[in-house]
């Protein structure tokens, strides 16, 4: 399978073309699929390392794409997207999007952005089992989140910047450090994402997301895990 098996689903036949003849090259296996339904059924048989994702698509777009995908797997979902505003974003990060590039896009970035959604999901946490203040508990092994002892989804991007902080908990993480942990060294600029996946992670896991108790905020700086003491 050589660097990892991508699933592209996109019905622009001329980018799944695209995308499959040049990924060959780089020794990836790819598999197109010209909508959201032909998509689903084949990442449910064939078990992808990635999944590139047109948002604009008849039948299904890809935001209801990547919530019917989140049924089923918590694979890597990279949206290809000619809308890249902060409404937009929010849109696919709440579907459960890990990453996006805007079309139109190079093919260089592409790979890039596959290539650190792969490793980070090969590269699973390890070391601190878990995080467990009676409320909240986090599982950094089976990467499992509880609160009141009810299971929360979390995507993998939000559970890889959830246990970062907490590994760190009581000191700031800077944007630079979480960013470069998190996402990777390509994405140093990418604050107004990190600050999209804070604001949805306090959504999932604070009593009241506007006054946090959890995931504290130094202006200008960073982030930082606050832990509870019983």
């Amino acid at each position: 399978m050589g660097k990892g098996r991508i699933l592209v689903i996109d019905d622009d036949p001329t980018v799944n073309s695209l995308i499959r003849q040049s990924f060959h090259a780089r020794d990836y296996e790819v598999i197109t699929a010209l909508s959201g339904s032909e998509g689903l059924k084949l990442a449910y048989r064939l078990h992808p390392d990635v999944i590139v994702l047109d948002i604009m698509m008849p039948d299904l777009d890809g935001y209801e794409t990547c919530r019917r995908l989140r049924e089923i797997s918590e694979v890597p979902v990279l949206m290809l997207t000619a809308m890249a505003s902060e409404e937009d974003l929010l849109r696919g990060f709440e579907a459960g999007a890990d990453d996006y590039v805007k079309k139109p896009f190079s093919l260089k970035e592409l790979e890039v952005r596959i290539a650190a959604l792969i490793k980070r999901n090969v590269n699973n946490e390890n070391g601190e089992v878990a995080y467990d203040d009676g409320s909240l508990r986090v599982d950094l092994q089976r990467q499992h989140v509880y609160r009141d002892n009810q299971r929360i989804h979390v995507t993998p991007t939000e559970f890889r910047l959830l246990s970062c902080l907490i590994r760190h908990r009581g000191h700031v993480v800077t944007h630079e450090e979480l960013l470069r942990e998190v996402w990777g060294d390509g994405y140093l600029d990418a604050v107004p994402s990190l600050s999209i996946y804070i604001r949805y992670l306090r959504e999932k896991l604070e009593e009241e997301p506007g006054e946090p108790r959890y995931i504290l905020t130094k202006w200008g700086v960073g982030y930082w895990f606050s832990p509870v003491v019983s």
